[in-house]
């Protein structure tokens, strides 16, 4: 991370009092050398509009004008606007300014005395109508012309930053601009002059001011592409050094292929492996021989088998005398991988248990007890894994499902939990290559590509309700089961989502009222899921209605439809996820869409789950429309916090990275050359704490 000078205080600049240190404390933002390094989310387009002839932009327009006259209105009571007729060198435009009236004071008292006749004064604002000329001018910003401060806010790329309640885009401006004036700026460079003169990039200095207050387009392009670099090249150091530090360590223990658990477990299987399957169990098998702990991600789209390879996995580290640790994201994942290991294990001398809150006290000291002794061989659970009483015996492998949702440290966390322990990390959220390393840049990546025989994807269609819910009763009638998923719990003032409660109770008692309703939110109690599950595979219930709960971890072999209500609201990798819902044990199944898409974003995405099956491919579109970030939570990713780069849009800059990196530490494994004193600093100030490793000593 940039450097940068310590002695200008936040209380010294203009504006900010207590009250401003508490909001600006909420963003991070302690010193006046961080108001540099929080960067703007966007920058919107404002140098003056020219003519009425062309069409906005998708931001607002700026006008520079001469008031010609003005008046406040109060049309009812609560409502008042506030109007200007405006000259400007292209023509005459209306001006409107609307704001909640209150009988206590005058909401345009200020407007009162700006915005009189013959006042110069700049004002940002959108049409309705989409051209200049088709509407009056819905002002969102006004500054007058000889206000000082006014060139911060328009007649230029103008920052527009991600801030808190009670912070103006106005206020931070003017802050992050008189510390940039007032020298908090980089102190030191971190990056060696070597890669600034390589490629071609600005000096801290310039990129920051360039990233503020740029004054050209091309300009913030540099910028950005400079203050992206060090994030990224910071980030793949990072990750090969925590590579390397893997790859260091020696288990002090050998795996043997003995087979009196793989060979019966396959043969109970009653189905074939996949090729793909074969090839990434003997993957997985090379690296748990090996001399170094395993940190593989293994991805594979819904109903790929990525289960029953992770119970490979497990049964090789069992039939060699240790325990293993199955851990997931959810309470509802955790139980159904109980009910797998049922399924899959039985007969098999195989002692496994399930750490959940459906446990009493007795239970769990009991689940505990054996666990110290050995005497369970596989401990499923959540993240309640960690807790510092769940002490294992002879803990060897760990498998975490939805790797997203777990990052660095709790992975080094469970790793506490036994000597030397290998990891397998699952994701049903297939990624790119480029992006899997970038975001998971310590792992081995194993991909299963193919779908077991006999799988048959479900048929996708958008639909209206009333032609999902026939489907459904016609399925019911023919003894299979179906899903009616929902975007949220309960109803909200957004009254437009439907909400799995409500609707709940108006199916029950209307359209599918002679059916067997059960409902399933996250909301309920750990044992009522767990109860409303169970039931749903047994068949107890024709129907599930829930929210997105059952995106992972119920597996009802009988379901065959799911509807998906509001399916606008959902991304790709959901929709998707869902769908894998249905289906499961080869028979035909349906997908239907209930929705109304009311941007073209939401309009793709429902034309791509129609079009598209397979979700290598569902991920990338996903990728194309929505970018990383919503993709795969990355915003709360916590192993990767990226203020300025995008790994998709800056995957020229991602390559550069990583070939830097990889020369730099081939050359100064430790990063003990004085030229490269800066990015130690960065590396260590960005990962150390966060990733609760390393050593650059």
């Amino acid at each position: 991370m940039i450097g940068v000078a310590r002695e200008l205080r936040l209380e010294d600049l203009d504006g900010v009092g207590p009250r401003r240190l508490e909001e600006l404390d909420r963003l991070g933002i302690r010193a006046a050398a961080d108001l540099p390094l929080y960067l703007p989310r966007d920058w919107q387009d404002r140098r003056p509009v020219e003519s009425f002839d062309v069409p906005l932009s998708p931001g607002p327009a700026t006008v520079r004008a001469r008031v010609v006259r003005a008046r406040a209105f109060a049309p009812r009571p609560g409502l008042g606007f506030f109007k200007a007729s405006l000259e400007t060198g292209f023509g005459r435009v209306e001006a409107v300014w609307f704001k909640r009236s209150s009988r206590a004071y005058d909401v345009f008292a200020r407007l009162k005395k700006e915005i009189v006749p013959g006042a110069d004064i700049w004002v940002v604002g959108r049409s309705e109508g989409g051209l200049l000329g088709a509407g009056e001018l819905h002002v969102e910003e006004h500054y007058l012309a000889d206000d000082p401060k006014a060139g911060l806010h328009v007649g230029r790329l103008v920052p527009i930053y991600p801030l808190t309640e009670g912070l103006t885009q106005r206020f931070m401006r003017e802050i992050v601009f008189e510390a940039l004036s007032r020298a908090a700026v980089p102190s030191a460079e971190s990056l060696p002059a070597s890669l600034l003169e390589k490629r071609g990039l600005l000096a801290a200095s310039q990129a920051l001011r360039g990233v503020h207050f740029p004054g050209s387009a091309e300009e913030l392009r540099a910028a950005r592409e400079r203050l992206s670099y060090e994030e990224l090249l910071s980030l793949e150091l990072a990750w090969i050094l925590k590579r390397r530090q893997a790859k260091g360590v020696a288990k002090g223990f050998a795996y043997e292929i003995k087979k009196n658990l793989l060979t019966p477990f396959r043969e109970r299987l009653g189905f074939e492996l996949t090729r793909a399957q074969k090839r990434v169990i003997n993957e997985i098998f090379d690296d748990m021989r090996e001399s170094s702990p395993m940190t593989r991600l293994l991805q594979g789209d819904v109903g790929s088998g990525k289960t029953v390879v992770a119970l490979s996995a497990l049964l090789l580290a069992i039939e060699n005398g240790f325990q293993g640790a199955f851990m997931a994201p959810t309470e509802v994942l955790a139980e159904q991988h109980l009910e797998t290991l049922r399924r899959f294990l039985e007969g098999l001398p195989v002692r496994f248990e399930a750490l959940t809150s459906r446990a009493t006290a007795a239970r769990r000291r009991q689940i505990l007890g054996l666990l110290g002794r050995g005497e369970i061989d596989i401990l499923v659970g959540t993240h309640a894994l960690l807790e510092g009483d769940v002490r294992f015996k002879n803990l060897r492998l760990a498998v975490v499902d939805e790797q997203h949702r777990f990052g660095v440290r709790q992975r080094a966390s469970l790793r506490q939990k036994g000597e030397t322990i290998d990891l397998l990390i699952m994701t049903a959220t297939p990624i790119p290559r480029t992006l899997a390393l970038s975001l998971y840049g310590d792992l081995d990546v194993s991909t299963l590509d193919e779908m077991p025989p006999g799988r048959v994807p479900a048929d996708t269609s958008r639909c209206s309700e009333e032609q999902a819910l026939g489907i459904l009763l016609e399925e019911a009638r023919r003894g299979r089961q179906g899903y009616v998923v929902f975007p949220v719990i309960e109803d909200s003032p957004r009254r437009e989502l439907r909400s799995a409660k409500a609707e709940f109770v108006r199916l029950a008692a209307g359209p599918l009222r002679d059916l067997r309703l059960g409902l399933l939110h996250g909301a309920l109690p750990g044992i009522e899921k767990a109860r409303v599950m169970r039931e749903f595979s047994e068949g107890r219930y024709d129907v599930l209605v829930a929210t997105s709960i059952v995106e992972v971890g119920v597996d009802a072999p009988n379901a065959a439809v799911m509807v998906i209500e509001n399916a606008e609201r959902f991304g790709l990798a959901s929709l998707h996820q869902l769908r894998g819902r249905v289906g499961r044990r080869g028979q035909s199944s349906r997908c239907l869409l209930i929705g109304d898409p009311q941007s073209e974003e939401a309009a793709r995405r429902l034309e791509a789950m129609e079009r598209i099956k397979d979700g290598f491919r569902i991920a990338e579109e996903d990728l194309k429309l929505r970018g990383p970030g919503e993709l795969l939570g990355i915003a709360q990713h916590g192993d990767v916090t990226l203020r300025a780069a995008d790994i998709v849009r800056d995957a020229g800059l991602v390559a550069w990275s990583r070939a830097d990196a990889e020369e730099i530490l081939s050359r100064d494994p430790h990063l003990a050359d004085p030229a490269n004193a800066g990015l130690k600093e960065a590396l260590l100030k960005r990962y150390q704490g966060r990733w609760n490793w390393f050593d650059l000593a």
